[in-house]
């Protein structure tokens, strides 16, 4: 396992359509655990795998509760409404508000191709929108209402 380098807003593949995956090979799993270790390292809740430099439909997400590897996911339904501050591995020490759906419904993968549905609620349900979008090219900053807030990590 590895920490792998996270890409910064303005790399160019922060901005590309990730490739749907067809087949779990060994390095895609390694991918998925390097994911994983760099997502802990970083104290980030979610990372796509194009934050890392690699165009496939694959993220991995853990808000406290149980980790999940979402790949080839599919949002199939949304409720409610949330707002609330929201930040970005791709975009160091700074926030911004965003209203995302408060509830989400995923159709994915698993690790063995194995389909599945997964549903979150507030956090999870964010960070399921969030990462999703990275993988269609598009980052959190398209949705802040007001201007982005550094972030004081003292606190």
């Amino acid at each position: 396992m590895a920490i792998r380098k996270v890409r910064i807003m303005g790399d160019e593949v922060l901005t590309k359509v990730c490739r749907e995956v067809t087949e779990m090979t060994p390095r895609l799993r390694q991918l998925v655990n390097d994911m994983f270790d760099t997502m802990y390292d970083s104290m980030g809740v979610g990372l796509a795998a194009n934050q890392v430099g690699i165009l496939r439909r694959i993220v991995v997400i853990d808000c406290g509760d149980d980790p999940h590897v979402l790949i080839n996911p599919v949002i199939i339904e949304t409720a409610g409404e949330q707002t609330g501050p929201e930040g970005c591995l791709s975009l160091p020490g700074q926030s911004g508000i965003v209203t995302r759906p408060d509830y989400v419904k995923v159709k994915a993968c698993d690790e063995d191709m194995e389909e599945f549905v997964l549903e979150g609620e507030g956090l999870l349900a964010r960070a399921i929108c969030h990462e999703c979008e990275h993988l269609d090219g598009h980052m959190f900053v398209e949705k802040v209402e007001g201007p982005l807030e550094d972030v004081d990590y003292e606190e």
